[in-house]
């Protein structure tokens, strides 16, 4: 369900509080584990998500439950420290607000981060990986119920869902610093729960790389609103059938904050980049 009045509400109120010193360009959403990579981030300004009117609330360990304004490589950013999930009994609608309320403040381009687990049995768990496309697994979509004409188009275009110049330009920033950094397609599921040896063969077959429980519903809202998007996971475990080992948040957590320096670091040279390619938008 789309939302635009509740939107409007909380975008006045943050535009009332002053906070704002320029208008944003780029959008960052840290994900599990990730908020250590916004210590890149030179922070002028934040309030709380529970003092932003009709603002939902993160309720999982490791999300801050804040919104930052601020500068990355001297571009103006705005910064989600934490977001919403399907799991916690949000509506589709409610887990893309954050990103909706970002595009209305002036963002041009998003990227949107996530702990994942590592379905590709080449890729290694610490390193980061660009998503190229995705495969939505939640039977959800920010996009049903009457379509808001003023975001953008009824059905709109998902075959650069993932821009692929943003994509390039992380691959090369990454090689730059030296960091390991895949290129692969995500699964979203809805969770809590984790994959089954099973299930996680289902999603080999499918084609996919890696696997998360966000970021899916962000993707398609900001698509939908024109915005340039570019994701990337943190992968915190790898999903092998054959030989699954038991996990647990609290492990995920651990191995994306053992991530996070190098987020922040990928972040921090690809600023620039991301301000230039956006400024092209791209229609939905």
């Amino acid at each position: 369900m789309q939302n635009p009045e509740k939107v409007q509400e909380a975008v006045q109120v943050i535009r009332g509080a002053q906070i704002m010193r320029k208008t944003p360009r780029v959008g960052l959403v840290f994900g599990t584990g990730l908020s250590g990579a916004a210590s890149a981030l030179n922070v002028e300004d934040s309030v709380l998500y529970e003092d932003i009117t009709g603002f939902p609330i993160s309720t999982v360990h490791s999300h801050h439950g804040r919104l930052v304004f601020g500068t990355l490589a001297d571009v103006p950013v705005v910064c989600l420290l934490g977001r919403f999930h399907l799991y916690e009994g949000y509506t589709a609608g409610e887990v893309a607000f954050g990103v909706r309320v970002l595009a209305e403040l002036g963002i041009h381009t998003i990227v949107t981060t996530n702990a994942a687990g590592a379905l590709n049995p080449g890729f290694e768990v610490g390193s980061l990986m660009a998503v190229a496309d995705h495969i939505n697994l939640t039977g959800e979509s920010p996009l049903t119920g009457r379509n808001h004409d003023p975001w953008g188009p009824r059905f709109p275009d998902m075959s650069r869902a993932h821009d692929p110049t943003l994509v390039r330009a992380a691959m090369d920033a990454a090689l730059r610093l030296g960091l390991r950094m895949e290129r692969g397609v995500y699964a979203g599921i809805r969770g809590p729960q984790l994959e089954t040896p099973a299930e996680t063969r289902m999603l080999r077959i499918l084609g996919a790389d890696a696997v998360g429980m966000s970021t899916i519903m962000e993707v398609l809202a900001a698509r939908h609103m024109g915005l340039r998007v570019l994701a990337v996971s943190a992968l915190t475990n790898k999903n092998l059938p054959d030989c699954m080992e038991e996990t647990s948040l609290e492990k995920v957590v651990a191995a994306a904050e053992a991530s996070a320096a190098d987020l922040g670091r990928l972040l921090l040279e690809l600023a620039p980049e991301l301000d230039r390619i956006g400024c092209g938008a791209v229609a939905p």
